[in-house]
């Protein structure tokens, strides 16, 4: 048991699912899992251990932004042994060839800042995904069919961004899309030595101002958990 995650030793699988939302997490278990059980409800952050396959799953929310996830994610590594952590979400489409629905995964990410920045300083340390992870996801996406982006994404530490001067500059230097985790989660996956991947479903464009309804996310959504779970264990 730690601060926030309210585990015991062995409650917690070392494949671990990283949404935002704990009730994303809840859906992943209930889809997507067998057997789940409830092991975290500190702070309402759900997080779920269960089978996919046969092998042992645990889906644990992170909350929103790079400084919640670098909470959970440091517990997650440093006191349960977590090995392989992919975060699942969603994102804002920002290059002009991603669409809604499509899925992102994300090869590196930039960002202004992030909780480990104290630690880097002056050093702009570019994070990126595990090549294994990545290569597996492609491959699978590829499989179901499932239009799929493969390339750099911004981690933003502002949901309400005021820079549109900022937002071009990314879309003109290839950036696909914008969340607000990715770049922490591949930081202290390089710290610890642990595979990471980020694999995000577009539900809305920052720069058509198109967006999914709620009800066509679920659907879309689930090609990303599947993609996320087949990979970790390709």
């Amino acid at each position: 048991m730690t601060i926030h995650i309210g585990a015991t030793l062995g409650d917690i699988a070392e494949t671990v699912l990283l949404p935002g939302d704990p009730y994303r997490a809840k859906w992943v278990a209930e889809n997507f899992l067998d057997q789940a059980i409830c092991i975290n409800r500190v702070r309402g952050m759900l997080g779920f251990t269960g089978t996919w396959k046969g092998h042992r799953v645990t889906v644990q929310g992170s909350g929103m932004g790079m400084p919640s996830l670098s909470i959970y994610v440091n517990e997650l590594i440093r006191d349960f042994g977590a090995q392989t952590l992919i975060r699942i979400g969603s994102a804002g489409g920002m290059a002009e060839q991603v669409n809604l629905r499509d899925v992102v995964l994300a090869m590196s990410a930039t960002t202004v800042s992030t909780p480990s920045r104290t630690i880097m300083k002056e050093l702009n340390f570019a994070p990126t995904a595990d090549w294994g992870l990545l290569r597996a996801a492609a491959d699978v996406a590829a499989q179901r069919g499932v239009t799929t982006h493969i390339g750099g994404i911004y981690s933003s530490d502002t949901f309400y961004d005021e820079r549109p001067d900022l937002n071009e500059q990314m879309v003109r230097h290839g950036i696909l899309a914008v969340e607000m985790e990715a770049a922490e989660l591949y930081l202290l996956a390089a710290r610890y030595k642990r595979r990471a991947l980020a694999v995000l479903t577009i539900s809305d464009h920052l720069i058509t101002g198109e967006a999914l309804p709620s009800d066509a996310r679920e659907t879309s959504f689930g090609d990303m958990v599947e993609i996320a779970l087949a990979a970790a264990f390709s």
